[in-house]
């Protein structure tokens, strides 16, 4: 099989202008708010899977025993969701596919226009759509049906409707050769809309906003001449004060839709409507103030049965969490957040703001209230005899509503207040009396109900909405943090975002471990839960330790011979360990010292085992077998072992092969493989290769090789038959110029069992390798994939060689075995040739495989130039970086105190982690209060300058502090006057030395008004110097308080807050007294800085953006103006303005590059301004061209400005093709490239957060790979209000032609095109000018990513694709469409953008 090597070129480095703003977007970091959530089996009958609506994302989970939340796949959706609904699976349902029996749906709805009835795929680990159905154009106006989702619990019907005045309702048929969807009706009718709409109450009654539904469901077992479902709904007529519940018929024979009764009382507002489960006929009727419980068994006439009021609650229990809500204030400044953030994450109604897409500062319209009302609610599962119901009113109460009903009618019993916290977006009740209680800005938890209380169990991480970022190397690493502004207040707190999978760091030792050579944890008995000794092999000797509380040295009470060094060890049967080095192999009986379950003597019992005149190169050990190879000349060994009398064991020989090629590992499997019987037969149907090669094999006897040739292979070995090759893949990789590429020779083999075997070879030259069965990479059409789905087309790869001729005719070694011809037993069982289904590359050093358990199916660490686990049960090859250094040695370590435990091997130390399964995020937060609006790094101190707003303080609201980005500590503060709010900060150089320059607000209200104009207000421009301060006994100006130790009051989980000491013990791999993990920091050995006030300047207008300015100027706006500011004589206690600019609209953003300066106005979008010195005046170059809602802005260069507008756009302007001696007030900007996130960005910054690569020094001589990793100067990091982080990679044109050619296929192809059924191009476009000549798209990284996760032959077929199935793309060059793509061109170049950005 061809792959390339990297593509040299001597094209010079290209910068964002003379590129032509060609960009790759890719997200790092997907969204963390939880929308909607919903739970059922999806991935099998028998699972419990919750699914996470997070607006642009899907997430599956599941919940543990220990109510901690486990990420099983995220994947994106290309879409905006809406809603999120299950149609569960009943008995009466049948599919034809038979992987559906059993498994339920998930029914979406989305911008995309249309209701999508998804499936989850175990073979591809995701979501596929079962079908669609169109309702309306793709979009977000108020009249187009998707907004709100119900489901008939008997899962008969479904409904959706739009935010105003439009419903549609499907029937789910139940037959076995027809669509799902059976009958569907429109209601009104397009003529009927047409013509207006009624307000009679036996015609259409649907005239204005409609705010939530529900099925009102009848008894199936009850005889009934017909089923009509019946809808209740809650519409807010267009004119009205209140809202009226409005109950609607689908006369299904006559397919029509009609309403029968309507319900409405005066005083309070109803909201929402849910059905009672098992009830059929009631409802809850949620209101402003209470709550109704409805009879509507006659639908004819509903009436009220119990009434709740919610403003005289039972007495609530002890605060748990803060108080406060933790929605934005309405009297937050500019409007900026509370606005964009409320409407984004809530996705309230628009109606209020009339529809005028720029009138974005104008109050919510929502009614103010002091009654509390529902915001979240669910019912227990499985419970059909008394329901039981979960709510949260928005003071963060929660509450339990249970039902019954008697001959008397229904008894509704309220609880008290179970738990108090945060206000609730989102309630889901799941099995073992676990709520998830999702939060909108905050985290959210995992509560478990215990004898009449909520008691917190475990964290839900959520880091939305960022509003700032700074991304630096604080700790000297080999890779970047992001430290984020995150939440609001009361849940407010800075960030420590990385890349890859978290890891917590629990010990280091001192760098003591020269020259490791390997290193094992082995158990004393098969079946032990826990890893019993820690081996250790150096050069020249071997150490074995116990792993407990503390790791000592107990290589002598084992048995193990210290002075060699050793090749392999392991457990070959209970209590008999066995080492294997060059000279022999070795058995031992550990004693009691060493194990309690040891031979009670004083020294352990050893006998060993040494070929003749000959080194063992290599070996494995695995149950009751042990394999060992040597080079010169190449034998293979099977050695076994036996009882002689007690205590007293022997190494025997069972036989031994001679090979025509050299061994270069050897991978023995556990041969405990019994969980999934049903499942790995089920796959060997139908795959008669598969099936004839394991018949009669045990997979204890199976061991699996690789070896110089190079070449894998499976063999067994049966005392009556000796040693058998089952299956062979012969490794022969070219290039494209057909040269073989080198250091192909397999560094390590595993053998994988999920569903089916697969086999693993990692590559000396950093390749990763995935060898088959034949036939199992189809089985993905057959089994897994819709019928629905067309064909596609496999092409061939390079199958092994079928001679396989390695072994030789064997030596006849004792008279106990007689000598087998392997080359005469082949003849007979010919073996199956392994195909390659896929290839990776993950770095340029040997690639070692390491599976965290002993069972077939765990998940491996790859280890190369960095760590990267390998998901075994994905489709191809899945691997995530792991948030570690680079490695020589990894091995899992199992103990009481750490089940989950990983030893790394890294710079001469031993360092003890455990993969944090609790943090879906690798993120770690360190707890400040208030609302963190403004972060920056501070080089010299090595501090976060932070800016907090929001603070529940008597004398002041806002400040700046001072944090230790180690332990998240506010070492110290200054204090904004009381009723002064912080806007904006930047650090200013002045001379040499930096000050901080502060802009704030001294007034109340709103910034701006509905028009986009500045109000008449005041603001202050702060000057402030960092300085160094000693301390001394007698104290310092500086105080000091722990971040971590301030979240422990308000928060429930201690252990996600605070610092996880990096820098452990020195003299052992147990912390000591003296350790920094206890307090992260001495703060008493620290440096103490202060800020100090140099000047203050008042200002006419709100201070909402600074920027520094060539070396003496720094840029500060005020209202709509703005001005070019300084130091005279490079003093820091007075500034001088000395020019002003005016826009017409409220400024929002500064940014400048050498002479350029960028003003974003929230309304005209960007303007490009130039500052002469001389005349000491500005002048106006260029305009936006289009009206933008500026959210932020940077300049790539004087030419090329990047701009994010709140409605989830990022554009690229340039005046590249304008000279600035025409220039005008009339000249625009031009257009490059825009792509819709869907998501707002609320900053943009320039550079990168990306892996600093072992590998950088030597592809730096490429330009093909330059362009991709070595983008830290034109790349854009992008944050977004949903907590997204997302990457814009500068391309090279040729890289965008060939990109975009793979997109225009992948965006159409079964496997990868949008779940929701978006139009990709159309998505990807919205609210932008894509379309228009000269203007290139910016590439989906997320959907070229797909690519990656398809096998070989998939990858062939979708590049194999048509022209004719192709959408229209706008590439400059189609010659890119027609001319043949290359696989391996497009993996090597989305490899390095994985490899860089994961």
């Amino acid at each position: 099989m061809a792959v390339s090597e990297e593509e040299c070129s001597s094209t010079k480095s290209r910068s964002a202008s003379n590129n032509g703003a060609r960009y790759l977007a890719k997200c790092v970091l997907r969204g963390s708010v939880v929308l909607q959530v919903v739970h059922g089996h999806f991935r099998s009958p028998t699972s419990n899977d919750i699914v996470f609506g997070k607006e642009t994302s899907l997430e599956l989970v599941i919940m543990g025993e220990d109510g901690i939340v486990q990420s099983v796949c995220e994947q994106a959706v290309f879409g905006t969701i809406k809603d999120l609904a299950v149609l569960h699976w009943k008995e009466r349902f049948y599919y034809q596919n038979p992987q559906m029996q059993g498994r339920d749906l998930l029914v979406v709805v989305s911008d995309s226009g249309k209701l999508s009835l998804l499936r989850f795929c175990n073979e591809m680990h995701r979501f596929f759509p079962v079908t669609h159905v169109q309702l309306s154009s793709p979009g977000n106006l108020k009249n187009q049906l998707g907004r709100i989702l119900a489901i008939d619990s008997n899962g008969c019907f479904i409904a959706t409707s739009a935010y105003e005045d439009r419903l549609a309702l499907f029937s789910i048929s139940m037959a076995t050769s027809s669509d799902i969807i059976d009958k569907r009706i429109f209601y009104p009718s397009e003529i009927e809309g047409d013509s207006g709409i009624a307000r009679s109450v036996h015609r259409t009654s649907i005239d204005r906003t409609i705010w939530s539904m529900c099925f009102i469901s009848k008894d199936l077992n009850q005889p009934s001449r017909g089923y009509n479902p019946v809808l209740a709904i809650i519409l807010n007529r267009r004119g009205a004060v209140l809202t009226e519940l409005v109950l609607l018929e689908w006369v299904i024979v006559e397919n029509t839709v009609r309403a029968i009764s309507q319900y409405a009382e005066s005083g309070h507002l109803a909201h929402s409507i849910v059905e009672v489960p098992h009830s059929y006929g009631f409802a809850f009727l949620f209101r402003i103030g209470d709550a109704l419980l409805m009879d509507l068994r006659d639908p004819h006439n509903p009436c009220c049965v119990y009434r709740t009021s919610l403003d005289i609650l039972p007495t609530s229990v002890e605060q748990n969490f803060v108080e406060e809500s933790c929605r934005v204030h309405d009297g937050d400044e500019d409007g900026i957040f509370n606005v964009a953030a409320s409407a984004l994450l809530e996705l309230k109604d628009y109606v209020a703001k009339g529809d005028d897409p720029m009138n974005i500062d104008s109050d919510s319209g929502m009614v103010k209230s002091s009654s509390k009302h529902v915001c979240a609610l669910s019912w227990e599962p499985g419970n059909e005899q008394n329901s039981r119901m979960m709510f949260c009113v928005d003071t963060g109460e929660l509450f339990m509503i249970e039902i019954s009903f008697d001959s008397d009618g229904p008894r509704v019993n309220l609880s008290d207040c179970l738990y108090r916290g945060l206000s609730c977006n989102a309630l889901l009740w799941v099995a073992g009396g676990f709520l998830a209680a999702l939060v909108e800005m905050g985290d959210g938890m995992v509560l478990q109900l215990e004898q009449g209380r909520l008691v917190p169990r475990s964290p839900i991480q959520n880091i939305s909405p960022i509003l700032d970022m700074a991304v630096v190397d604080c700790h000297d690493e080999e890779h970047d943090q992001m430290f984020a502004c995150c939440g609001v207040t009361p849940e407010g707190s800075l960030r420590m975002i990385r890349s890859g999978i978290s890891l917590e760091k629990l010990l280091r030792t001192a760098p003591i471990y020269q020259g490791i050579t390997g290193i094992w944890t082995v158990k004393m008995k098969v079946i032990d839960s826990y890893h019993s000794f820690l081996v250790l092999s150096f050069v020249e000797e071997t150490r074995v330790l116990s792993v407990g509380l503390s790791f000592t040295d107990v290589t002598d009470s084992v048995g193990f011979q210290p002075d060699v060094s050793t090749l392999a060890c392991g457990n070959v049967d209970d209590g008999l360990l066995v080492q294997i080095h060059r000279n022999g192999v070795k058995l031992c009986l550990p004693t009691t010292v060493a194990h309690p379950d040891g031979i009670p003597l004083s020294c352990p019992i050893c006998t060993s085992w040494f070929p003749e005149n000959i080194s063992i190169s290599l070996g494995a050990v695995g149950c009751n077998s042990i394999v060992v190879a040597t080079s010169s000349p190449c034998f293979i060994y099977i050695l076994g072992v036996r009882s002689a009398s007690a205590y007293q064991y022997e190494i025997y020989e069972m036989q031994h092969v001679r090979l025509q090629n050299e061994v270069s590992c050897i991978s023995i499997p556990d041969k405990h493989f019994d969980k999934k019987p049903s499942i790995f037969l089920n796959n060997l149907v139908g795959n008669s290769c598969a099936a004839a090669l394991l018949i009669g094999v045990n997979i204890g006897r199976i061991f699996v090789i690789g070896t110089h040739k190079p070449s894998v292979e499976i063999l067994s070995f049966l005392p009556d038959e000796g040693l058998r090759i089952l299956a062979s893949g012969a490794i022969s990789l070219t290039n494209t110029l057909g040269t073989a590429v080198s250091g192909c020779i397999p560094q390590d083999v595993r053998l994988v069992l999920v569903d089916r075997f697969y086999v693993l070879s990692g590559l000396r030259n950093g390749m990763l390798l995935r060898f088959e069965l034949p036939a199992a990479a189809s089985m993905v059409f057959s089994s897994e994939l819709s019928s629905r789905s067309p064909s596609v087309s496999s092409c061939s790869v390079n199958d092994a060689d079928t001679t396989l001729s390695n072994m030789m005719v064997p030596n006849l070694i004792g008279p106990q075995m007689r000598a087998i011809n392997i080359s005469e037993e082949t003849n007979i069982n010919s073996p199956v040739n392994l195909q390659l289904i896929a290839i990776r590359r993950i770095g340029i050093t040997p690639v070692f495989l390491v599976p965290l358990s002993d069972s077939l199916e765990a998940d491996i660490i790859a280890l190369s130039d960095r760590p990267w686990l390998l998901q075994s049960a994905r489709h191809s090859l899945s691997y995530t970086s792991i948030s570690f250094q680079p490695s020589t040695h990894v091995t899992p370590v199992s103990s009481i105190e750490c089940p989950m435990g990983i030893l790394f091997v890294a710079e001469n130390s031993l360092h003890l982690v455990e993969m944090v399964h609790s943090k879906r995020l690798n993120v770690q937060k360190f707890y400040l209060g208030g609302t963190p609006r403004k972060v920056l790094y501070h080089s010299e101190s090595r501090l976060l300058l932070v800016m907090r707003t929001e603070l529940n303080q008597d004398t002041y609201s806002s400040d700046i502090c001072c944090v230790d980005p180690l332990s998240g500590s506010v070492l110290s503060s200054f204090k904004l006057e009381l009723g002064e709010t912080g806007k904006s900060m930047e650090l200013v150089r002045v001379v040499n030395e930096q000050v901080l320059v502060v802009g704030t607000s001294l007034s109340s209200g709103r910034a701006m008004m509905p028009s986009g104009e500045a109000e008449s207000t005041k603001g202050r421009l702060i000057v402030l110097c960092l300085e160094h301060m000693q301390n001394s006994d007698s104290g310092s100006m500086t105080f000091c308080s722990k971040a971590g130790s301030s979240s422990q009051r308000t928060s429930p989980f201690g252990e996600i807050v605070g610092y996880a000491a990096e820098q452990l013990s020195s003299s052992s791999l147990c912390s000591s007294p003296d350790d920094t993990s206890c307090d992260g920091v001495r703060l008493e050995e620290s440096e103490a800085w202060q800020l100090r006030l140099a000047c203050t300047t008042t200002l006419p207008g709100i201070v909402l953006a600074i920027c520094p300015y060539l070396d003496h100027y720094f840029l500060a706006s005020a209202g709509n103006s703005f001005c070019v500011c300084g130091f005279p004589n490079d003093n820091p206690r007075r500034v001088k303005r000395f020019a002003v600019g005016r826009t017409r609209f409220m400024i929002i953003s500064l940014t400048a590059h050498f002479t350029r300066i960028a003003v974003g106005d929230c309304r005209d979008g960007v303007v490009f301004y130039s500052y002469h010195e001389d005349s000491r005046k500005l002048e106006q170059l260029y305009c936006d061209p289009e009206q933008r809602l500026v959210a932020d802005c940077i300049l790539m260069d004087v030419d090329t400005a990047v701009v994010s507008d709140r409605k989830g756009s990022i554009a690229v302007l340039s005046c590249s093709n304008h000279f600035e001696d025409n220039a005008s007030p009339e000249c625009n900007l031009t257009l490059k490239c825009s792509y819709y996130m869907g998501e707002i960005a609320m900053s943009i910054k320039k550079g990168s957060f990306s892996y600093k690569l072992p590998a950088d020094n030597i592809l730096k001589g490429c330009d093909a790979s330059n362009a991709i990793i070595d983008f830290s100067e034109n790349s854009i990091m992008a944050s977004t209000l949903l907590g997204s982080i997302i990457m814009f990679i500068p391309i090279s044109r040729e890289e965008h032609e060939l990109l975009e050619a793979v997109q225009a296929r992948l965006v159409v192809h079964p496997l990868t095109a949008p779940i929701l059924g978006n139009d990709h191009n159309e998505f990807r476009s919205r609210e932008s000018s894509v379309r228009k000549a000269g203007v290139s798209k910016i590439l989906d990284g997320d959907m070229l990513a797909q690519f990656l996760e398809l096998t070989n032959k998939q990858q062939e077929a979708v590049l194999a694709l048509p022209l004719g199935s192709l959408e229209m793309i706008t590439s400059s060059s189609k010659q890119a469409l027609t001319s043949p793509i290359s696989v391996n061109r497009v993996v090597q170049l989305l490899e390095r953008v994985h490899y860089a950005l994961n």
